[in-house]
């Protein structure tokens, strides 16, 4: 059977922490479950908040409501306003106009988002620019529409380095992706971070002759510890576009209900939620979950209990500072990325995979030397990996 050439290099090439995920499975099978420390995959173990099985239920129950049929691309119109209206008091505060339920299309999760917003920009050969690390499936989902990622470096402490991301811009960029809480670092950007990234793309979309869209990539919006505020990306810069989730913050991944939101004060924005309506439609997935619409509008103000992630990172944080890994304290997200004892990333991910850890490399979200750790295992097991964790180290450090 023919198979595609970019499909076929996308196999050969696959995701780091899909690939991961499944050693842990056969690591899991020949060891035991309880014998493997799987930090790869960041697949929420939290309940979902009490409320929702109730809320799934007192839905089902309206027999009044046609729940499961289809409705208009961009979602149902009251989920909408509901979206629209929490959007406005979290991050359309200091807009010229509010966010409207036409500035809101539901989504088969952040990633179908993402999608829908790229499939509406993106013509052959545009460029994307992510700053480094970044998730990695964003180079498929710009690949799915014609597009290429570059990468813009952050500094030491990952930090937005405009520099490095003005030198990136050229006649083909078409957006850039940020992601803040950061997949894989936790940090947050600050509200002067993200006025100077806006500066720059106006000074430079008028160098370029087009308006280069900002996506915000925020599904970790509410996982912000010890109070840390996540600012909006909307004030910063009209052309801008938010997408999110729920898979993290009321633990609902396998649900797949996210939504994009477009900036009201971009000029002729209904231009670019038009395409994105339709791109919703034409790439299959017509329109996001219906149930799921209408649980999670009734959950806006609600998440899983952030203390118990909060709690694994100290716990992880402190253990390996004590054992001589250096790493920068996530601000948010379940996830921490220490630097690697040695250069080569993937050969030490070799070397924890020996302790019977598994972890991802840095490698694989652009920025070699690092290592992610996801959080989404309990205390226990995260206690217990401590001894495995020290003697990778020993054994890095005496290569």
């Amino acid at each position: 059977m023919r198979i595609s050439q970019r499909m076929t290099q996308a196999v050969l090439g696959g995701s780091m922490v899909r690939r991961m995920f499944e050693e842990g499975v056969r690591l899991k099978t020949a060891h035991g479950q309880e014998n493997v420390f799987d930090f790869s995959l960041g697949n929420p173990d939290l309940a979902p908040p009490a409320r929702f099985n109730e809320v799934v239920k007192t839905i089902l129950r309206d027999e009044t409501t046609r729940i499961h049929g289809y409705m208009n691309n961009a979602g149902w119109a009251d989920v909408r306003e509901k979206m629209a209206a929490y959007l406005n008091k979290t991050i359309g505060q200091g807009l010229a106009k509010p966010i409207g339920p036409d500035n809101v299309i539901m989504t088969v999760g952040a990633a179908g988002a993402m999608n829908t917003v790229l499939k509406a920009i993106l013509d052959p050969d545009s460029t994307v620019i992510a700053l480094a690390p970044y998730f990695m499936e964003y180079n498929y989902y710009v690949s799915n529409h014609g597009g290429q990622v570059v990468a813009a470096q952050t500094d030491s402490a990952f930090r937005p380095d405009i520099g490095s991301l003005v030198e990136k811009i050229n006649s083909t960029t078409a957006a850039v992706i940020i992601n803040s809480p950061n997949n894989p670092t936790g940090v947050i950007y600050t509200p002067e971070e993200l006025a100077a990234i806006g500066a720059a793309l106006t000074e430079n979309s008028k160098k370029i002759g087009h308006p280069i869209l900002l996506i915000s990539d925020e599904p970790y919006r509410k996982l912000a510890f010890h109070g840390g505020a996540v600012p909006s990306v909307f004030k910063a810069y009209p052309y801008s576009v938010v997408v999110n989730s729920f898979s993290k913050d009321l633990s609902l991944a396998g649900e797949r209900i996210g939504y994009a939101a477009v900036n009201p004060d971009m000029p002729d924005a209904g231009a670019l939620i038009g395409a994105m309506v339709l791109a919703n439609r034409i790439l299959g997935f017509v329109n996001a979950p219906s149930l799921m619409q209408k649980v999670a509008v009734e959950l806006l103000e609600e998440s899983v209990d952030l203390d118990i992630y909060r709690r694994r990172q100290d716990i992880l944080v402190t253990e390996l500072a004590r054992l001589g890994y250096e790493l920068v304290k996530p601000e948010g997200t379940f996830y921490l990325f220490p630097k690697s004892p040695i250069e080569d990333d993937l050969a030490f991910i070799d070397i924890l995979r020996e302790q019977l850890i598994l972890a991802v490399p840095g490698t694989g979200f652009g920025r070699s030397g690092y290592f992610r750790l996801s959080l989404c295992l309990n205390e226990a097991m995260i206690k217990a990996s401590i001894p495995g964790f020290a003697k990778a180290f020993a054994k890095a450090k005496s290569v």
